[in-house]
């Protein structure tokens, strides 16, 4: 079955005309031009700010007109991430998804409903002819994966509404009133590159098969990171052997918990056997270790070429301690909402190559005083070692608002339309609601989606059943918006 033959047919049909278009963050050029031409062939209102943001807007149909105009908001961004082995070129390909059961997932790639299925239904609403809602103004936005730029750099004059619907999360059975605020925190340090002593061999260490996922709403779930996995490994070799490092290349996206590492290594030829047992070894603990959440970790020291240089072996030893030291995972539960994180730190990308070695990771909390402190935490531990340290992209979080008016709407429809009581929370993870409330003056938002799994990850999957529900409810919530 063809994912444009699945109910509702007009969001599965936008959905598959903008997974054709490359959309990674920083390069949306292409599907900016996308969404403008959509707009403008519908006749409708449509227009670009200053840094790439469209908006697209839409009169309200016979007898809403008295309503409150509502903003409708997703980002046109998707993480670009692809398993180890998979051929595909993200600049030039199209996503190739598939149905799985009640699935549409992708081969071997990240999916983009995270938000692409949220642009799908905008999209449907703005093209139905046939559907009742008061005003809208369609907010598409540009970078929420790499930076938030455009909800930073957002002309607010665009816009004359005071509800704003996010359709940015990923559980079907929650509402979500406040989020996390994130800090991203890169690091840069030099290094004297040395020969490699006679007499030893190389072995390439790569670690792999991790699940992976959002460095924010998969953060405590005990998922392994494969870079603080990697350190441990080199860590507890080079107790055991002349351990030299030659590259070392460990995640791939700040956002992301990283799923693959990567080491070149070299040893005294002698110690091949007792190496390899202590891959044997370690790869056994790991695996016991994970056996419940990572079955598919795998760890290979596989003999390669010799390299030309190694790290300096005092600058290694520094590196050690400090990627074992820096914090990782979950900072702080928040006192005030069960089950929430509220601060946590996701080393997200280790590099060595060639006299440079290069850290990135993202801190997050919904407490801007906490998020403070866990970076500092990072700072600290790579000044120590004598790293350049920069901490940008700062954004603040979303305070929740337990008395919203437009809460207290979605949440009775919610009731009426699933026949059960949602859950109403926050999210750890960088919405882009904290930043446009701050901008906008404080419109009445909140934010909800379908069933969304393994989003930043290529496991991730959209259910097929809860994106019916999903626009049915968005619908409904549309034709009871209450007058001005």
């Amino acid at each position: 079955m063809e994912l444009t033959k699945l109910a509702p047919q007009a969001l599965w049909q936008h959905f598959s005309n903008l997974n054709a278009i490359p959309r990674a963050s920083k390069k949306e050029e292409r599907v900016v031009a996308f969404m403008m031409e959509f707009g403008q062939q519908l006749g409708l209102e449509t227009k670009k700010d200053a840094v790439g943001n469209v908006v697209i807007k839409k009169p309200a149909t016979p007898g809403m007109e008295d309503r409150q105009t509502v903003i409708l908001q997703s980002h046109v961004d998707m993480v670009h991430q692809k398993n180890g082995d998979t051929v595909f070129d993200f600049d030039t390909q199209g996503i190739d998804m598939y149905i799985d059961g009640d699935w549409v997932r992708a081969r071997g790639t990240t999916l983009g409903a995270d938000n692409g299925i949220g642009v799908a239904a905008i999209m449907a609403i703005l093209s139905a002819k046939d559907l009742q809602h008061p005003a809208l103004e369609a907010m598409f936005t540009i970078d929420e994966e790499t930076g938030m730029t455009g909800a930073m750099q957002l002309d607010p004059t665009n816009f004359s509404g005071r509800i704003l619907l996010n359709l940015d999360t990923e559980e079907e059975d929650e509402l979500t009133i406040g989020c996390a605020g994130g800090l991203d925190t890169n690091t840069r340090g030099s290094y004297q590159e040395v020969g490699v002593p006679a007499g030893h061999i190389a072995y390439a260490i790569t670690i792999k098969g991790l699940l992976g996922g959002h460095s924010g709403i998969d953060i405590h779930r005990g998922r392994g990171n494969a870079n603080k996995l990697m350190n441990r490994l080199l860590y507890k070799a080079k107790q055991s052997f002349d351990l030299g490092l030659a590259t070392l290349d460990g995640g791939s996206l700040r956002n992301a918990i990283p799923r693959e590492s990567r080491a070149t290594v070299v040893i005294p030829g002698a110690d091949k056997a007792a190496f390899e047992t202590f891959i044997r070894t370690i790869t056994a603990v790991l695996n016991e270790e994970y056996k419940t959440i990572e079955a598919g970790l795998t760890v290979e020291a596989i003999p390669t070429a010799t390299p030309a240089a190694i790290m300096e072996p005092a600058y290694f030893s520094k590196l050690l301690n400090t990627l074992y030291a820096v914090p990782n995972g979950v900072f702080r539960m928040s006192p005030d909402i069960k089950d929430l994180v509220e601060t946590s730190t996701n080393l997200a990308r280790v590099i060595v190559k060639d006299g440079v070695f290069t850290t990135q990771s993202l801190q997050r909390s919904s407490v801007q005083s906490t998020k403070e402190d866990v970076a500092l935490a990072v700072r600290a531990a790579f000044e120590n070692m004598g790293c350049e340290v920069s901490q940008t992209g700062g954004y603040p979080g979303w305070k929740p608002n337990p008395d919203s008016a437009i809460l207290k709407l979605v949440r009775s429809l919610y009731n009426d339309h699933f026949d059960h009581v949602p859950k109403v929370g926050a999210l750890h993870a960088g919405l882009e609601c904290g930043i446009l409330g701050s901008l906008m003056n404080g419109p009445d938002m909140v934010s909800f989606g379908p069933i969304i799994r393994g989003a930043h990850s290529p496991n991730e999957c959209v259910q097929i059943s809860s994106v019916g529900r999903f626009y049915d409810y968005l619908l409904h919530i549309l034709r009871e918006i209450p007058k001005r």
